[in-house]
């Protein structure tokens, strides 16, 4: 029985001071069931947390080595990120079931830094040494802001949300089209055959799967896809000049960070936009655990992911979000318990011990990629089309006004990425990303045409 505040003289068995029975979010299974749990978790977002630093590797033509040293990283940042969330402590973390990896929404922004003739000279990894520079700073920035994120998210309503992610999905397709167009002649049409197995596969198991299935399309997809590859001799594995099974990733893998305000800049725009999904899933689970999305609920989630985004730009990753296909998946299994995302959170970081795994994963031919690119870019493209449809969109009025111009400028960039090559060079990281620029000109014309609305 619970204390009343009152002695119990002369009990004949000490009593143990009961507590609560724990809620679902807290309770912790028999290993035997968590496990499975676990291993579905991570095979739900593991396309994903792979897919921006393979998306990054290929944009900036980095040789292999390089590319799986930044799928380690994430892999290994993926799991402390998701341990922080799930586990946390008085003043960092949710303490909920959420899964952490590294947000799409920072591809163009990194690609943009890193390719920007003003950082990218002669010194080696330059260009990505300035990256880390600046994902360091957004990390210690969203530390400090943490307990203001409930004042910045009225920065980012659901039209200028629906408008970054339209954004987002426009702006990476284009990557996605050019990994399976590569090549001539009947090299051409076995990317096409590889690249549209993917593709074909996800979309099936996406209307006609059910439960697992329906959720692990994308990746099934990609073994669909490799066993095509395989079959037309793409793919020729073999096992000399591998690195070892196990051996983490060093600090600073690519050099010591270099910093810049511009740069800086433009990643605390990301990190910022990446608060939007964070808040949204907590609010979710949050609703779905019982546990609700508190003000220091949401200053701890902030202040968790920051310390994920710092920890990542020391170890050569960027910055990181919920996953919300996780989230998904809480609702499907119907098992809430944090303590089985944290083990999957675990399994990440296991996972990101091997420089084998990140190699094998490297390796993974373009077409391939590029088919689950296609699955994964348009649903984001589609998720904020969707939400800009809620938003009563006609012409002349101000939502149609601030997604339509924001999205236009942000496209201009996509098709010629030097369109802005006359205004001053500090300003190019930020004009040279259409997610920045886009986002910040939906957020600048909300408040800009908002204002004159309430002030004719």
């Amino acid at each position: 029985m619970k204390g009343s505040g009152k002695n119990m003289p002369h009990a004949t068995t000490p009593q143990k001071p009961q507590h609560p029975a724990p809620t679902g979010v807290d309770e912790v299974l028999p290993i035997t069931r968590m496990l499975p749990l676990a291993v579905q978790h991570v095979m739900v977002m593991y396309m994903g947390a792979i897919t921006v630093p393979l998306v990054i590797g290929r944009m900036l033509a980095l040789p292999a080595a390089q590319t799986a040293i930044l799928i380690q990283a994430d892999l290994l940042t993926s799991g402390i990120a998701t341990l922080l969330q799930t586990i946390g402590t008085r003043w960092l973390g949710a303490r909920l079931p959420l899964m952490q990896g590294v947000s799409f929404a920072t591809v163009s922004c990194v690609v943009g830094i890193a390719s920007s003739p003003a950082f990218a000279h002669s010194q080696q990894n330059e260009g990505l040494r300035t990256v880390y520079g600046a994902v360091i700073i957004a990390g210690l920035t969203a530390i400090l802001a943490a307990p203001l994120g409930r004042y910045v998210m009225r920065l980012f309503p659901p039209l200028v949300v629906g408008t970054a992610l339209t954004i987002m999905g426009l702006s990476l397709l284009p990557v996605a089209v050019n990994e399976i167009a590569a090549g001539t002649g009947l090299q051409a049409g076995k990317n096409m055959l590889v690249a549209m197995s993917v593709f074909a596969c996800a979309i099936g198991l996406s209307i006609a799967g059910h439960g697992v299935f329906k959720n692990l399309a994308v990746i099934i997809g990609v073994g669909v896809g490799l066993a095509v590859a395989f079959a037309m001799g793409q793919i020729t594995p073999h096992l000399g000049n591998m690195p070892p099974l196990l051996a983490p990733v060093p600090p600073f893998p690519l050099g010591w960070p270099i910093f810049h305000i511009m740069p800086s800049l433009s990643m605390i725009v990301i990190v910022a936009i990446t608060w939007v999904e964070s808040i949204g899933d907590a609010v979710v689970v949050g609703t779905m655990t019982g546990r609700p999305a508190t003000p220091g609920l949401v200053s701890r989630l902030l202040r968790a992911d920051g310390v994920a985004t710092l920890l990542g730009g020391i170890m050569g990753s960027f910055p990181y979000t919920a996953f919300s296909e996780n989230v998904a998946l809480l609702g499907i299994t119907g098992v809430r318990s944090r303590w089985i995302v944290a083990l999957a959170g675990a399994l990440l970081f296991g996972l990101g011990l091997s420089p084998f795994l990140a190699t094998a994963v490297a390796a993974i031919p373009p077409a391939v990629a590029g088919g689950a690119g296609l699955m994964i870019f348009g649903t984001l493209m589609m998720v904020g089309i969707q939400i800009l449809g809620t938003q009563k969109l006609q012409p002349g009025n101000i939502s149609f006004i601030v997604a339509s111009v924001s999205i236009v400028l942000a496209m201009t960039i996509v098709l010629k990425p030097d369109f802005f090559i006359f205004m001053p060079q500090w300003a190019q990281p930020i004009l040279q990303s259409p997610v920045v620029t886009g986002c910040l000109s939906a957020i600048a014309l909300n408040i800009i045409l908002s204002l004159n609305r309430k002030n004719p």
